[in-house]
């Protein structure tokens, strides 16, 4: 990929809940899907940051995949809020 190459990015998601002793967010999937693997742009009125997903959780039972009208739980880098956007590169 080119240095300053614009990515696009699709909105697959919006943070529904935050657990700040544990530092997980929860996901509410909305379009398209979330692997594990996926590089996440997590953005919002004071959040910003990019993570690699390494795992997801449904109701403790760890996912590969993600699809639309599912909730799931992943560990995040750093704090984020309720309504935050979810985007992945496309």
């Amino acid at each position: 990929m080119l240095l300053g190459a614009i990515m696009e990015e699709m909105q697959v998601g919006k943070v529904s809940h935050y657990f700040t002793k544990i530092g997980v967010a929860v996901i509410e999937v909305t379009d398209g899907s979330i692997k594990v693997g996926d590089e996440l742009h997590i953005k919002g009125h004071t959040t910003d940051f990019r993570q690699k997903v390494s795992s997801m959780q449904i109701e403790q039972d760890k996912i590969q995949v993600a699809e639309p009208g599912q909730s799931i739980g992943m560990k995040v880098n750093e704090p984020v809020r309720q309504h935050d956007i979810v985007y992945k590169e496309v």
